[in-house]
């Protein structure tokens, strides 16, 4: 897997790290909140171990954040806040485990296998329904709404609009917009991309106080509040 590790400490970094990586898992760490929700947003990761306790910004409010712009990626809080009240906040703010500091390497590993299993196992329980906000797509009666009003696609616009939302609150970049949704494994130097992005922007943000569909300067686009 590859793992977003979000901790200040550098010496639990470096522990976690290490039975990561001898695990076979690719780690990317960030030591603050602000470094660690540009990484959550801006790259892909199977996996996020975050700190509760981090400077420039909490990991509360950035598992909040993250959960809020439509990012499930499977989260593994820890603390050394170990009561009840304190466990059961961090579940509600979307975390999908917790584990107490100090703890064993074996038990942290467990732990984040089996939440990355269990949304693999989703995943193979294909959705119906698709829903960022008050967006939502009907996948059986292809059909699109946002605040209960009703959108109309043009198919490749739905295809599109599809695939973003399965990808909501991730950064997606041209070339996998061309593969996922055009089926081209070469970029054929139009600006096919600019023109549907730019339509489907009109239909689902238009009107609407909160755009959903952002441009990532230099990265690509992402869907999520």
């Amino acid at each position: 897997m590859r793992v977003l590790l979000i901790e200040d400490d550098p010496h639990t970094a470096a522990f976690i790290g290490k039975g990561l990586r001898e695990d076979g898992h690719t780690v990317e760490h960030a030591g603050d909140g602000k470094q660690g929700l540009f990484l959550a947003t801006t790259e892909n990761f199977d996996a996020i171990v975050l700190d509760r306790l981090l400077p420039a910004l909490d990991g509360l409010v950035l598992l909040q954040t993250l959960r809020g712009a439509g990012n499930r990626t499977p989260l593994l809080l820890l603390t050394a806040l170990g009561e009840v009240d304190h466990r059961v906040e961090g579940l509600r703010a979307g975390a999908d485990d917790y584990l107490v500091k100090p703890f064993a390497y074996s038990e942290l590993s467990a732990r984040l296998d089996s939440i990355a299993r269990r949304q693999r196992e989703d995943a193979q329980r294909e959705p119906t329904r698709l829903a960022v906000g008050d967006l939502e797509l009907d996948l059986l009666g292809r059909d699109a709404r946002r605040a209960g009003k009703r959108i109309e696609l043009q198919p490749r616009e739905f295809r599109l609009l599809e695939y973003l939302m399965r990808q909501a609150g991730r950064v997606v970049t041209r070339t996998m917009l061309l593969e996922a949704v055009w089926d081209y494994h070469f970029d054929p130097q139009t600006n096919v991309i600019d023109v549907h992005i730019s339509r489907l922007r009109q239909k689902i943000d238009h009107g609407f106080e909160r755009p959903l569909l952002h441009t990532v300067r230099g990265a690509g686009y992402r869907l999520g509040e």
